[in-house]
């Protein structure tokens, strides 16, 4: 039979809280150890792994390229070795526990947000951090499990799994219309002629281009305004007041085009799509409820 060294696994355990807390001092306060005992836990395990898992200045701590991937591949072992050990008593694969997400502000706030009590209803033993930021970041360094997020996945280790390919639609308030004019062509906006609201690329710091599909066919846009933002509800919220164009995502104005407080334009470019991603670190074990919130959200937005 294999011998295991137990000090291994206290480790790995250390690595993640220090992955998390992104400070040896956070780590053990989290573990109920002192700052050296977490250092020297981290020291046995990068001398038993044979490379160095840190780097550490005075200021912060973060993991090398070869630390995280080391992480990445044993973060999914440790979940399921607890999930595991779970089931072993209990007798099934409980959805329990804790579980930290980062997602997109405005679709947390627009559709999960509103849903997301009948979900921890039926799981009365699992809890969920859910964190809003505007961009994915290093999952494994910040410690989250899963992520949901707008847009095209970049290459990476993490597992990405397309949820929905949401409309781009562009719209304008009757208001505004009323004054400015309808356009007839996506072509008019690069005239000057009318206030087309930028929206910021978090990815780049530059405005997302003005694109229009029609099947094959597609078009862009030196679209004209004096305004960028970088906040969705800000971005529908200025266009529902009537300032200028805007090309939102058909699941923040569908309701508002239903209600005549939005008029879709160009209903013949209306063809591109944009994709709402679920990220989680590894195929391997992904644990239960992991899985259970990923069904969900796949399921409000299907």
């Amino acid at each position: 039979m294999p011998t295991f060294d137990s000090r291994l696994l206290e480790g790995v355990e250390v690595l993640a809280a220090v992955a998390a807390a992104r400070s040896f001092g956070g780590a053990g306060e989290a573990l109920g150890m002192s700052q050296s005992g977490v250092s020297r836990s981290i020291a046995r395990l990068e001398a038993r792994v044979g490379v160095r898992l840190f780097e550490r200045t005075t200021r912060s701590v973060r993991l090398t390229d070869e630390g995280r991937r080391y992480w990445e591949q044993v973060n999914p072992l440790l979940a399921a070795l607890e999930e595991a050990t779970r089931a072993a008593g209990g007798g099934v694969q409980a959805i329990r526990g804790r579980l930290r997400v980062n997602i997109d502000p405005f679709f947390s706030r627009l559709v999960v947000g509103p849903q997301l009590s009948g979900f921890l209803d039926r799981h009365p033993e699992l809890e969920v951090e859910l964190l809003a930021s505007d961009e994915l970041g290093d999952m494994v360094a910040d410690g989250f499990d899963l992520a949901f997020r707008f847009g095209h996945p970049k290459s990476s280790s993490l597992v990405a799994r397309k949820l929905l390919d949401a409309r781009v639609l562009t719209v304008a308030s009757p208001d505004y219309l009323a004054r400015h004019g309808r356009p007839s062509h996506p072509r008019e906006l690069a005239s000057g002629r009318h206030q087309c609201i930028q929206f910021r690329d978090p990815a780049t710091g530059r405005p997302f281009p003005w694109e229009f599909h029609r099947r094959r066919s597609k078009l862009v846009v030196e679209a004209r305004g004096a305004l960028t933002v970088n906040e969705a509800g800000t971005h529908r919220s200025v266009c529902l007041a009537g300032f200028g164009i805007a090309q939102l995502l058909g699941f923040a104005v569908d309701e508002l085009i239903a209600r005549e407080e939005l008029v879709q334009l160009f209903p013949d470019w209306a063809d591109e799509r944009f994709p709402l991603m679920a990220y989680y670190p590894s195929r391997l074990h992904v644990p239960a409820k992991t899985r259970a919130l990923v069904d969900f959200v796949a399921g409000l937005v299907r």
